[in-house]
């Protein structure tokens, strides 16, 4: 996986959107992802171009149409590698100041 690409895909609030489109109801065609956007066609098609590239999404043919799924695993990667490390040690220290305000234990399952 290039995160450089993956990065620069989503660093653009179209793409982001497209991808949120996709999110809520994946395989859809370009002219669906087009409906209520404020972008030509043309906008729309060189956006997938980049999130193709990426590897955020990935395109099946389905007679004349082309649908477009979205795929997970980059995004998951970059905040498994990226976000996850950052965080972590953060949320670590405020669920045990938490649990201990409350009076919980470590051993204890918490909900």
């Amino acid at each position: 996986m290039d995160d450089d690409s993956v990065f620069r895909a989503l660093a653009d609030v179209s793409r982001r959107q497209l991808l949120d489109r996709l999110f809520a109801n994946n395989g859809q065609t370009l002219n669906e992802l087009c409906q209520r956007l404020a972008m030509t066609r043309q906008a729309v098609s060189k956006h997938l171009g980049i999130l193709e590239e990426a590897n955020l999404i990935s395109v099946q043919r389905q007679g004349r149409e082309k649908l477009h799924f979205i795929n997970p695993v980059p995004i998951n990667q970059i905040s498994e590698r990226w976000i996850g490390k950052f965080e972590r040690a953060p949320l670590r220290a405020s669920s045990d100041l938490k649990r201990s305000l409350e009076g919980e234990s470590h051993d204890e399952p918490h909900e």
